[in-house]
């Protein structure tokens, strides 16, 4: 009986090993059809200017393979906190993608409204750039925690290791909000208004829908 392998866990199964080996090969292939695509993302944060490099020409299969990349990371996290063992399955991975998805599309929707209503055209494209920089970044983090995790299987080590991640993202992307958008010490309160509702609410209501999802 000892020579007979074993899954350590739901996730050892082979649709989530292909489908780490998938998400890979979308970051390799995006950074191959759009050159800079990730080592701008990397670029754009460590320089100490706000721009110090040329634009990647936009492919659109490239951005689609990152695009990808990320909504499968970032699925295959919140899968990992949460799943149980009868609903480890590809199906309910696909459903955590589609829901990622959605909120996704929403607060690009929510953040249309506010440029439409506030007239922030000439402040949101940088914003959205550095939004996408920063996501890409953190879900190449996330991605090889991921692989450990998994091996590892214990629920409360990937639940802290994950939320860490998650709150140096958020206070990345606030002080860089601070950064484009501070114009007075009034302006603060905006900015904090404008994150905390465009941005932790609809990460808390996804972890929320997605623990919903995978427990019941």
């Amino acid at each position: 009986m000892n020579t007979i392998p074993h899954i350590l866990s739901p996730l050892s199964a082979a649709w989530s090993g292909w489908t780490m080996l998938g998400l890979l090969l979308c970051a390799v292939l995006s950074e191959a059809l759009q050159p800079g695509v990730i080592t701008q993302a990397a670029t754009s944060y460590m320089a100490r200017a706000e721009r110090t490099y040329k634009a990647a020409p936009n492919n659109f299969f490239g951005q689609l393979l990152i695009t990808l990349f990320r909504i499968g990371t970032w699925s295959m996290a919140l899968f990992l906190c949460f799943y149980t063992e009868g609903n480890a399955s590809g199906w309910s991975f696909a459903a955590l993608c589609g829901l990622v998805l959605a909120m996704l599309m929403l607060k690009m929707l929510c953040n249309v409204l506010l440029d439409y209503t506030f007239q922030l055209s000439r402040h949101y494209p940088p914003v959205y750039e550095h939004y996408s920089n920063l996501l890409t970044l953190t879900m190449l983090v996330v991605y090889p925690s991921l692989l450990f995790l998994m091996r590892l299987d214990d629920v409360t080590t990937s639940r802290w290791t994950l939320g860490i991640i998650l709150a140096v993202f958020c206070l990345v992307w606030l002080l860089r909000c601070l950064r484009v958008f501070l114009s007075s010490p009034m302006a603060i309160v905006y900015i904090i208004l404008y994150f905390l509702t465009v941005e932790v609410l609809p990460l808390a209501g996804l972890i929320y829908l997605a623990q919903m999802m995978l427990t019941l």
